[in-house]
């Protein structure tokens, strides 16, 4: 049995855990790895994008990182309760063309009784930045 901790029930503690946990993971652009926090048939909705299970996660994350180059992400608790998880993010990235974007966003979590993330819902706004103005 998988199992990735911390598992619900969280407190604020372990939710905090747990959005560190991610950021870290987002933060390594490790396709294979990331997609191990999600369960076997976690469902995703990510802009436009709907994807389901591991393989499509690994596929999804590979493509945007082919495109959004030197991605760097900061995630940050929003709430929480005993099985759920919502962020607020924000990270910079550029195009093969040099231009650079800061890309905000909230993200839904809902985690099953191992700690995977089986849902997880995004809304994401893209801003085109100088690179002087990049924070991250």
């Amino acid at each position: 049995m998988e199992q990735r901790h911390p598992i619900p029930p969280f407190t604020r503690a372990t939710a905090l855990q747990k959005v560190q946990a991610a950021e870290d993971a987002w933060n390594s652009r490790d396709p294979l790895k990331i997609a191990q926090a999600y369960s076997k048939n976690s469902k995703w909705r990510n802009r436009d994008s709907f994807i389901t299970g591991r393989d499509e996660i690994v596929k999804f994350l590979s493509h945007k990182w082919h495109n959004e180059l030197d991605y760097k992400l900061k995630k940050e608790l929003w709430c929480f309760d005993e099985t759920h998880i919502a962020v607020r993010f924000k990270y910079e990235w550029h195009n093969s063309l040099g231009q650079w974007f800061r890309s905000y966003g909230n993200e839904l979590w809902q985690f099953d009784e191992n700690g995977l993330m089986e849902r997880r819902e995004a809304s994401i706004n893209d801003l085109a930045i100088d690179e002087a103005d990049r924070t991250l």
